[in-house]
């Protein structure tokens, strides 16, 4: 930590006329230091326009300066509960309920999470050298919650978010849930089009992927080029779409294709898709086609509608497992439709919910 920017140092400012500017600096000084550049230092705390000029503003963050001076942040404090990491995982899931379309996507429901890991098989007995990877990651929620049941050493965690501040909400959020390790590909470019996570010219492939991407993405070719006769991505070094190229104007199995590529041979992946990935036809049912011959996919769990923010669609589960790929003979198919609870204006899966479809 720099000379100067210690907690002491911060409830200090109280009251101080520069209070504003004192805090950016100490701000900056800590990010530069430790490597969260765009993580921690996006806020202007010397900004009029939003808290106020003068007086106002010293008594505007002089209060936020108390609200943590009332705290115990020592070695018996916050942090042994995993306080701050529980309140910044509830303020996520507030934003993300009353941004609605905008912003909720950025976020998937803790007991979605839930779920996803248990069909994956990762319990305590999993071995920190694993691996798991959410292309689309968000704020981080789908990879914390599988990192935790697998013990207090967790997982080897990767992710990518395209959106910038999504990225440092990400960020966030793994060194508040003592994840600081996780490798996060900074915002900016599409998984799709600039894949991040490389190794010898060729996709790197994880033990376990976990993704809720964005509901059929119109503009998932963005970086890419199809051909329009033959309709084949024509600059994809990857071969992801060796199956079939997804419509131009829907990018779910665009995502579904990338997630396929990027587990091990013996890898498996957990995926929420609209149902339309389920019956839709033409290139789509194809790929469907190619895939269910391949035995890539275990199986599929439909949820009920309303469970997501920022959509109220239905969305299914689609369970993947290469491991057992050549022996699959058959897939499991569970409609959970009517499995929840109503929370205000949402669904949600109940814990009896998330425990009856675990077990196939």
């Amino acid at each position: 930590m720099p000379q100067g920017c210690f907690y002491e140092d911060i409830l200090a400012l109280e009251g101080d006329k520069e209070i504003g500017d004192k805090l950016n600096k100490i701000i900056a000084k800590i990010a530069e230091r430790n490597d969260l550049k765009g993580v921690i230092d996006s806020v202007d705390f010397n900004d009029n326009t939003k808290l106020g000029e003068g007086k106002a503003m010293i008594d505007t963050l002089s209060n936020l300066v108390k609200i943590f001076a009332d705290l115990s942040l020592g070695a018996h404090g916050a942090l042994d509960d995993d306080l701050l990491g529980d309140a910044y995982e509830y303020l996520m899931r507030h934003f993300a309920s009353e941004s609605g379309k905008s912003k909720g996507q950025f976020y998937t429901p803790s007991e979605v999470s839930l779920l996803l890991s248990l069909l994956l098989g990762i319990d305590e007995n999993t071995r920190q050298d694993k691996s798991i990877y959410d292309p689309t990651c968000g704020s981080g929620s789908l990879l914390l919650k599988a990192s935790s049941l697998a013990g207090k050493k967790g997982l080897t965690i990767y992710g990518q978010e395209k959106d910038i501040s999504t990225t440092a909400l990400c960020k966030m959020n793994m060194i508040l849930h003592n994840s600081a390790t996780a490798d996060i590909a900074k915002g900016g470019s599409s998984t799709l089009s600039n894949p991040f996570f490389i190794k010898n010219g060729m996709l790197q492939t994880f033990d376990y992927v976990v993704a809720n991407p964005p509901f059929s993405l119109k503009n998932w070719t963005d970086g890419l080029s199809i051909d329009p006769k033959s309709k084949q991505v024509i600059n994809d070094s990857f071969n992801r779409f060796e199956d079939g190229t997804p419509p131009e104007k829907n990018g779910d199995f665009a995502f579904l294709l990338h997630i396929i590529k990027s587990l091990k041979d013996t890898g498996k992946g957990a995926v929420i898709l609209p149902h339309g990935v389920l019956f839709r036809g033409n290139a789509e049912a194809q790929i469907r086609k190619n895939l269910l011959l391949k035995g890539y996919i275990k199986g599929v769990i439909g949820l009920a509608p309303n469970l997501f923010y920022g959509t109220s669609i239905p969305a299914c589960v689609i369970v993947l497992d290469k491991e057992n790929a050549r022996a699959r003979k058959g897939v499991f198919v569970i409609d959970a439709s009517k499995d929840f609870k109503k929370d205000g204006n949402k669904n949600r899966l109940r814990d009896q919910d998330v425990q009856k479809m675990r077990h196939f």
